[in-house]
């Protein structure tokens, strides 16, 4: 099992919902109004006058036969809208109920 951690402009929030359907995975944690700048060459979302947008976050639990599809994806998607400033970062679950 494995955690996915992804984080993306709020504009984009439906795409990337339907995106994980799309790839069957239903369950998912979303994190509104989160803010954050990238780390290469992101533009800061803090929300304020100088930088008014947000990013949401999700946390996705995912078996781990279905991650490499799905970071396939989001990387597709990134690269075809780059002010989507999407991130998705994959650790291990030792155990869960």
């Amino acid at each position: 099992m494995k955690a996915m951690f992804i984080a993306y402009n709020q504009a984009y929030n439906e795409e990337i919902v339907d995106l994980l359907a799309a790839h069957g995975q239903r369950g998912f944690t979303r994190w509104e109004n989160v803010e954050g700048k990238g780390g290469f060459n992101g533009i800061p979302r803090f929300g304020n006058h100088a930088w008014p947008e947000m990013n949401h976050a999700l946390l996705v639990m995912l078996k781990d036969e279905k991650v490499a599809p799905l970071l396939e994806a989001l990387k597709a998607k990134d690269e075809e809208a780059p002010d989507l400033g999407l991130r998705a970062f994959v650790w291990g679950i030792d155990c869960f109920y």
